[in-house]
């Protein structure tokens, strides 16, 4: 081992020859180093992208939602009540949404309204993404609304602006007047108090409202949809995610009326994807490396018919095939290593300066002004692991060549 080692590392930095032995191992060690440093940086940036993404998600979704099994509302009562004497829990919010239809001057627009208490003002995430106005949903006996930026855009809708904004709701309990059909659909009036923006899907689709004006919007007294739970930062996993624990503790007391799910729970979709789309960047990566790494086996190649010489003075030194073999397996062993090592300094290097200098800037207008990075020690390991097993498995083609 120590012997087929130590030559392959003779063999690796002595001058050889034929310089285009030298070149082409040149380039197959920096070919693996451009690969692997791309490696580093593209799986980084995918990381701070699925970081934006979560953080936007986690803004405006709780730690753990309860939601009735069958239907779409239930009543809010005594069953509830150890939600807030759990010391667990910061706050639980009870909140109710449907479909409604809006009008604000000429315009309109149908849009998913959010009815939500005054315990949720105080723990959303949403306030950090105001970018006019106030998260604010009452001004004295005032409803107040607020908009995601898209559907603010659609109404011509601004917290300036004095005019109310008319949500309609069929009602549930009369009969539709054919002579009066208006007269079936009951109103209420709210006022723009600030426009959020998030991203797409909930600019486009959410409006924030008193959870008592939609109650009467859509004649209801104490009904909800969800009850929406935010625990404190020390409840948390560490992955940010409520404990199975208490997830099991809440549906054990609720019963199976009703589902209890985590943030990730409530996503499984967007996830899912995240996850399968770092898997499938990392495979076709590879697969480019797969390909880049047979530089190894012509370089290999050529060194083996150079040191044609070298190994007949060793078999008759008594070297058998395995030894021999190991020699220039080791070889491209180590010129996949020296790219390996190389391309992720390099990498980790250009990312340490994109976050701390922002190098390369984020086209049009985004959340970050430039692209963000975020290195995490599993992928590097991942990154060495599958390279350096390519490597290896290339330098084994050359053992029949040696024999």
């Amino acid at each position: 081992m120590r012997l087929s080692r130590f030559i392959a590392w003779r063999y690796l930095f002595a001058k050889k020859s034929h310089n285009v032995i030298n070149i082409i191992s040149i380039i197959s060690a920096a070919g693996i180093a451009v690969g692997c440093a791309a490696l580093v940086v593209i799986l980084s940036i995918y990381n701070g992208f699925d970081s934006i993404v979560r953080d936007l998600n986690d803004s405006h979704t709780a730690d753990v939602m309860i939601s009735p099994a069958t239907g779409k509302v239930f009543t809010l009562d005594d069953r509830f009540a150890f939600l807030h004497d759990d010391p667990r829990v910061a706050a639980a919010c009870g909140v109710l949404e449907e479909s409604v239809f809006v009008q604000y001057g000429e315009r309109n627009k149908v849009v998913t309204a959010k009815g939500v208490d005054s315990l949720y003002e105080r723990v959303t995430g949403l306030r950090d993404y105001v970018v006019e106005g106030e998260f604010s949903l009452a001004f004295g006996d005032l409803n107040q609304v607020v908009l995601g930026r898209t559907v603010a855009l659609e109404l011509g809708a601004r917290p300036a602006f004095l005019q109310p904004i008319l949500a309609w709701f069929p009602s549930r309990t009369q009969q539709v007047d054919l002579l009066n059909p208006l007269g079936s659909l009951h109103q209420v009036r709210l006022h723009p108090a600030g426009i959020v923006s998030l991203e797409q899907n909930f600019d486009q689709k959410y409006l924030i409202m008193p959870l008592d004006a939609l109650r009467e919007l859509l004649e209801y007294d104490d009904e909800v949809s969800a009850v929406e739970i935010y625990l404190k930062p020390d409840a948390l996993n560490r992955h940010g995610l409520a404990p199975r624990s208490f997830l099991s503790q809440v549906q054990d007391k609720l019963g199976p009326d009703f589902r209890v799910r985590d943030r990730q729970q409530q996503n499984t979709t967007l996830y899912k994807l995240l996850k399968y789309e770092k898997i499938a960047i990392y495979l076709i990566l590879l697969f480019v490396m797969l390909i880049v790494s047979f530089n190894i086996y012509g370089s290999l190649s050529m060194l083996i018919i150079e040191k044609r010489d070298d190994i007949a003075t060793l078999r008759a030194m008594g070297a058998d095939d395995a030894l021999v073999g190991q020699i220039f397996t080791r070889e491209g062993w180590l010129i996949s290593l020296l790219g390996i090592f190389s391309g992720v300094a390099i990498g980790l290097l250009i990312c340490w300066a994109q976050q701390r200098f922002g190098l390369v800037k984020m086209p049009g207008n985004f959340v970050v002004d430039a692209y963000p990075v975020v290195v995490q020690a599993a992928d590097i390991l991942l990154i060495i692991a599958g390279v350096a097993l390519i490597g290896w498995l290339i330098s084994l083609l050359t053992r029949k060549m040696a024999k």
